[in-house]
């Protein structure tokens, strides 16, 4: 009895503890962990969004780039941190994708965390090397196929954007060519745009800005309509391949266990964030924009993770991609 007792009192303590924890959050800087390379797209949200959290909660949010694997080092490292609130995780796609190209995690992206909210959906270009022969989408299919043999594609590594981009985009022309997997977007942009690779499929947050300044071409969006930012650049649609759209989503986790009221704060800090007219504005010229209000929630994003989730292993599946 006097054990239980014990036990009782303990366990009564502890929830007064978390609670008055919880209330008084956050008290430290807070670490959010980004599973790509500084500078990469994923970074440039992960900073716009940790800038202006850091103003409403009132405590610094450092960005801490933790690269490797498709994003999982990342995933797993806030999936085993204290259930706190000080070690969060702003991930994209690759959360969804990860249990279909891997065959062994250290954690689930379902159940090892708690969401805490939608950011932003990227659109992708298929852009290519500065001198690349092709005029237009359409005559870029016909190159690749009839050069096959010659032609590669950069991508992040892995698990990234653009690796998933590219790997359906070779399913979509039905036609299989060289894939060149990077270690971050940036030592792969380098050398597209040094024309030591041909093609590459990435988010506009990394291609817009050389775009405008042609120093690649671009030949198509991968999203349903046009972008704002590119109104003469047709979508892959448009140009005669279908099955081949895709955007690039991004989300805040913590991990499983953190209290609600803390994750409450955490996302009505990213709401505030997502109105934030700076961050609105860069998202613009970045081909990009917040995600509406109805889907910032962590009820919608979790919803949102399992269907995608399920979605991408067909996909995967039916690409013929063999889990690392």
């Amino acid at each position: 009895m006097k054990n239980m007792l014990r036990f009782t009192l303990a366990a009564a303590t502890l929830v007064t503890a978390t609670a008055a924890s919880a209330q008084t959050y956050p008290t430290k800087p807070i670490t959010m962990v980004i599973p790509f390379a500084a500078g990469g797209p994923t970074d440039v949200v992960g900073r716009l969004i940790a800038q202006s959290m850091s103003k409403t909660l009132g405590q610094q949010v450092i960005v801490e780039n933790t690269v490797g694997a498709g994003g999982t080092i990342a995933a797993a490292r806030v999936a085993h941190a204290q259930p706190d609130g000080y070690t969060i995780l702003l991930h994209h796609i690759g959360q969804s994708t990860a249990p279909s190209l891997y065959r062994k995690l250290s954690f689930d992206p379902l159940t090892s965390f708690e969401t805490a909210g939608l950011v932003t959906e990227v659109p992708m270009t298929v852009v290519a090397r500065g001198n690349f022969p092709a005029k237009d989408f359409s005559s870029m299919v016909q190159y690749i196929k009839a050069n096959k043999d010659k032609i590669n594609l950069a991508n992040a590594g892995t698990g990234s954007a653009s690796h998933l981009c590219g790997m359906l985009f070779q399913h979509a022309i039905n036609t299989q060519f060289t894939t060149i997997p990077y270690k971050g977007t940036g030592p792969a942009m380098n050398d597209l745009l040094g024309g030591q690779v041909d093609i590459m499929c990435d988010q506009t947050t990394n291609t817009t800005s050389y775009i405008k300044s042609g120093k690649i071409k671009a030949y198509a969006v991968t999203t349903p309509k046009r972008l704002a930012v590119f109104p003469d650049l047709p979508t892959t649609r448009e140009a005669g391949v279908q099955n081949f759209e895709v955007s690039v989503w991004h989300g805040l986790y913590a991990p499983k266990g953190t209290p609600r009221p803390v994750i409450d704060k955490i996302n009505g800090a990213l709401k505030v964030a997502l109105k934030d007219q700076l961050v609105i504005d860069r998202f613009a010229g970045l081909g990009t924009e917040p995600v509406a209000e109805n889907r910032t929630s962590p009820e919608v994003h979790k919803q949102f993770l399992q269907s995608e989730i399920a979605k991408w292993k067909t996909v995967i599946q039916q690409a013929g991609v063999q889990p690392e």
